[in-house]
């Protein structure tokens, strides 16, 4: 047993791979941010590689042993201290009953390391995984950095586990101020989305990592990008806006023009242009990158991300073992350009008939988008997204992950060894014509009445809070209502309220922003109020606030950041317990759901939201079906008045844009 005396300035409990799919859902795979120091500190103490173990951020815990242990730590540099004794990184220490290991700071190069124990830290799973999610409040030692008085078990010994031994010279990863990173381009690359000039600017820049950085992304600062279009159309104002879509682990993500090289515990869907993804291979550097760090992403190819993976695995497989004096493993070689920057689109089907163009994007190494048509909002695509998910989760076999649904795309996360991106991308594109028609089918839904705190005031913190700390001059504040209302073209913010609280809003997906969270959009055009996103985004939003992003609204599942403009907040979506009637697992809600408001005060939903955290709040649900041939004819009676509608939308819309335009908002912009 371990007595945590001071538990450090944030120490978790991870395990590799972590929680594996639920990318779908919006739960992240969490496990250690550096997964190579986690990888090798298991082996000095024999363990399996994917053992549970303490991840230390900054700086690490002081514990106390009642039995006695055999641990290692490695990663960044921190002095460790047993029974005020020094003792040595990447070697196992013997650690007797009764004794006391403090591990100190660091002040670089690297910001994180693992303490390893032999029998790996024994706490239980969490929907498969024993790593720690603070955010989401679950995994690891009740869901939260451990802390002075917590406890925590070791697992015991296997017969046949490997005996402890250091790790040789030469092996641990070298660390550094200044990193290369190399990424695979794309989704979002040149010409769709940025120029050509503007992703060479991308490549070409030396970034530095920004304080407010965390295992959910790593922001970074430098050139603004250059930007290939002049807005994002329906999905938002500014040109990073896309129609959301699944991410990628490592996705360096264009939140308005800031990059946030997305981690273990970010987001599994938004609506942000990706322009590249960091390999699998490199992602164990995102848990080293400290404030003021310099990083350069350097491009390679499919194969380059394929043999680094290879090559990294097998070290990590013998690392322990004796060596040649001056062999140097894979992570510490030089990272060297090996890749055509025009590489985003692997394949291109035009449309055929009834069928819409196919477009193949690679995002990494591990992750294949697949879109469908062009970039605009209709439900006909997400009904072939709908028809793909099926075929995949149904042909594909043991090398897919997961599959993510988005608005008009699919995005499929293969394991990079029984199935890698290319070949994923070729057996999809066979299967296209034989996809079946959904045209008549029927999609069971159901009607889910949700009570609205219109304008809550925890909406209100949020935007002072960004207001004073990130950003002042931002179109949207002081008040996100009144700017839907201008830059939809209505006459009163009355107006923003009747349209959200008679339209019916049809889910699209799952976990935007994370656990359950919907992306969704009405079902009516009439009541598709169009926005754009946050620039840079918010670094905290309540948990159950209430949005709209480009013409999609989303409830936040948890705290955390956010781009989509508030309009007020509601009850969980997500209960970690599965409490109450309708939690027959943690997330509430389905895709073809369709969430209708009632009006609540601010502190009718705090009763409300306390009762539904005992697990005794009834919420209305009415079983329907969506028809995609009915929809078509509803648009069909309506289509006069829902031009017009579009119409005064998109002239508030284009002066809103020429606004910005006029204040420098789109300095990064294309002419």
């Amino acid at each position: 047993m371990i007595e945590v005396i001071e538990g450090g300035p944030f120490t978790t409990v991870q395990d590799l791979p972590g929680r594996v799919g639920l990318w779908h859902i919006g739960v992240p795979p969490n496990g250690p941010m550096d997964a190579l120091s986690h990888s090798l500190a298991n082996r000095v103490v024999g363990n399996a590689a994917d053992a549970a173990a303490l991840e230390l951020t900054g700086a690490g815990p002081t514990l106390g042993f009642t039995t006695a242990a055999v641990v290692a730590l490695g990663g960044a540099p921190m002095p460790v201290t047993l029974d005020d004794r020094p003792v040595h990184p990447w070697h196992p220490i013997e650690v007797p009953a009764g004794s006391t290991l403090r591990v100190g700071s660091t002040d670089g190069p690297g910001l994180r390391a693992t303490l390893a124990v032999r029998g790996g830290i024994d706490v239980e799973p969490y929907l498969g995984s024993r790593s720690t999610f603070t955010l989401g409040g679950f995994g690891g030692h009740e869901g939260r950095p451990v802390r002075s008085g917590d406890r925590l078990g070791v697992g015991s010994v296997a017969a046949d586990a490997p005996a402890p031994a250091p790790l040789p010279p030469g092996l641990a990863p070298v660390l550094s101020h200044d990193w290369q990173l190399g990424v695979l381009v794309g989704p979002h690359a040149a010409p769709d989305f940025l120029t050509a000039r503007g992703l060479d600017g991308l490549l070409g820049a030396t970034w530095e990592v920004h304080f407010n950085s965390s295992r959910t992304g790593v922001r970074l600062i430098g050139p603004m990008p250059g930007w290939a279009r002049p807005d994002g159309g329906e999905a938002g104002l500014h040109p990073s806006n896309l129609h959301d879509n699944g991410y990628a682990i490592g996705a360096v993500d264009l939140t308005g023009d800031m990059p946030i090289i997305l981690g273990p515990d970010g987001p599994s869907l938004g609506g942000f242009v990706c322009p590249a993804v960091v390999a699998a291979a490199e992602r164990w550097k995102l848990g080293q990158l400290r404030p003021g760090d310099r990083v350069r992403l350097v491009p390679w190819s499919q194969e380059a991300a394929a043999a680094a993976w290879r090559r990294s695995t097998d070290w990590i497989t013998r690392a322990t073992s004796r060596i040649e004096p001056l062999a140097r493993p894979s992570w510490n070689s030089p990272v060297r350009r090996d890749g055509n920057v025009m590489d985003a689109v692997l394949a291109e089907d035009p449309p055929d008939r009834d069928r819409p163009s196919v477009t193949y994007r690679q995002a990494g190494d591990r992750f294949l988008l697949v879109e469908f048509g062009e970039m605009r909002l209709d439900l006909e695509l997400r009904v072939r997204v709908h028809a793909l998910d099926r075929w995949v989760a149904e042909n594909l076999g043991t090398g897919v992950v997961d599959a993510t649904a988005g608005v008009r795309s699919l995005l499929v996360q293969v394991d990079g060894s029984a199935l890698d991106v290319r070949r994923a991308a070729a057996q999809i594109r066979e299967a296209m014509c034989d996809l079946v028609d959904l045209d008549d089918h029927p999609f069971p839904s159901r009607i889910v009445h949700l009570p609205l705190s219109w304008d809550d005031p925890s909406t209100r913190e949020a935007i002072d809070r960004y207001v004073r700390g990130v950003r002042a001059d931002a179109p949207w504040c002081p008040w996100n209502i009144e700017f839907i209302r201008r830059i939809n073209g209505l006459g009163s913010v009355d107006d923003v309220h009747r349209i959200v609280h008679d339209a019916s809003y049809l889910v699209l997906g799952l976990g935007d922003v994370y656990l359950g969270a919907p992306v969704a959009t009405p079902l009516d055009p009439r009541h598709r109020l169009v926005t754009t996103k946050y620039n840079p985004a918010r670094t905290w939003t309540p948990e159950n606030a209430v949005g709209i992003g480009g013409a999609y609204l989303c409830i936040y599942g948890m705290e955390g950041p956010g781009g989509y403009q508030f309009i007020g907040r509601t009850v969980q979506v997500w209960n970690r317990d599965a409490l109450g009637p309708h939690f027959e697992q943690p997330w509430l809600l389905r895709t073809f759901d369709q969430l209708q408001w009632h009006p609540v005060s601010a502190e009718e939903l705090v009763e409300l939201r306390a009762e539904q955290s005992q697990g005794r709040l009834e919420i209305k649900m009415e079983d329907t079906e969506f028809t995609l041939s009915e929809h078509r004819s509803f648009l069909t009676d309506h289509n006069e008045s829902i031009n017009e509608f579009r119409t005064t939308q998109r002239a508030a819309f284009d002066a809103e844009r020429r606004a910005w335009a006029a204040s420098g908002e789109f300095a990064g912009t294309a002419p």
